[in-house]
């Protein structure tokens, strides 16, 4: 039983990473029916520049703001220089747009930061709780991954149900043309999107880089899971990327734990193609498909 309380622990953690991820990816599909497979790469370099900052002195909490903001406008400038110009365009030339951006950022990383391999410093302790005279494996540095998720989570919930810029985002993203004719900046709206997008990408990146070394390809695991996560809970819904994360987590803890971590990317696959055949809008999906 302590085994199994132990791969839940981590399993919460790491699928809390995950839904970041998920969410991410969900906010600019539901915005541009485009998968931004650049979005782990793009959340590499922000933790570069996270790391740059700490090396150039600034404190750890300077540097988590550097990677959240930069994420922010990282999003809004690829949105509105890259792919801006050809959102018209067929869904597989952006598809194969974010492709090129995931290798020309893998690419650009080494040049500008080093090729060798980093390690990225945790904001609190990574060893485990005492409870008593017992050990638990849940650290500062977890609480503190799940709670910032958790709080970002709720501030987007925030965002889309309770405000008008949030009402305008969504209606943007489900009707552009009639959006336009109520006076919506929809071209505006998916800048945001982009870029609130990236900043989740961004957070999801400082929280796993001390637990991964940094390196160029080190967020392209996380890219997988979270995409199989939100695939598992639904494009079409961020509650869903959230809950698709977290089962991801716990599936690959306990896949790992049980049964060696050289499979948890093969669970990762069977998950993937089980829900793709059962249920290929995901699990929470909010829309019906049509009988023609």
């Amino acid at each position: 039983m302590s085994r199994f309380f132990v791969l839940t622990l981590n399993g919460l953690t790491q699928g809390a990473i995950y839904a970041a991820m998920a969410l991410a990816l969900v906010l600019i599909w539901r915005a541009t029916k485009v998968i931004n497979f650049a979005q782990g790469a793009m959340a590499m370099f922000t933790t570069y520049l996270a790391l740059f900052a700490i090396d150039h002195g600034a404190p750890y909490w300077v540097a988590f703001s550097v990677a959240l903001l930069s994420g922010l406008l990282l999003g809004a400038i690829v949105e509105r220089v890259i792919v801006r110009p050809v959102e018209s365009a067929p869904p597989l030339n952006v598809v194969i747009l974010t492709l090129g951006l995931l290798l020309f950022f893998q690419a650009i990383a080494p040049m500008a930061f080093g090729g060798q391999i980093r390690s990225f410093p945790p904001a609190f302790s990574i060893v485990g709780l005492h409870l008593g005279n017992a050990q638990i494996a849940f650290s500062p540095f977890d609480a503190f991954t799940l709670g910032s998720v958790v709080t970002v989570m709720i501030l987007l919930l925030v965002l889309f149900q309770k405000t008008n810029l949030g009402l305008r985002m969504r209606a943007s993203a489900f009707n552009p043309e009639v959006s336009r004719l109520l006076g919506i900046r929809v071209g505006r709206m998916l800048t945001l999107g982009w870029a609130l997008a990236s900043l989740v990408g961004a957070l999801a990146g400082v929280l796993i880089a001390p637990s991964f070394l940094l390196y160029p390809t080190f967020m392209d695991q996380v890219l997988v899971y979270g995409f199989t996560g939100a695939v598992l809970g639904g494009l079409d819904s961020a509650m869903g990327a959230v809950i698709g994360g977290l089962l991801m987590g716990f599936a690959l803890s306990y896949v790992g734990g049980y049964f060696g971590s050289d499979l948890e990317t093969v669970g990762a696959l069977v998950i993937l193609i089980a829900v793709l055949m059962v249920r290929p809008r995901g699990l929470f999906s909010l829309q019906r498909l049509r009988e023609v």
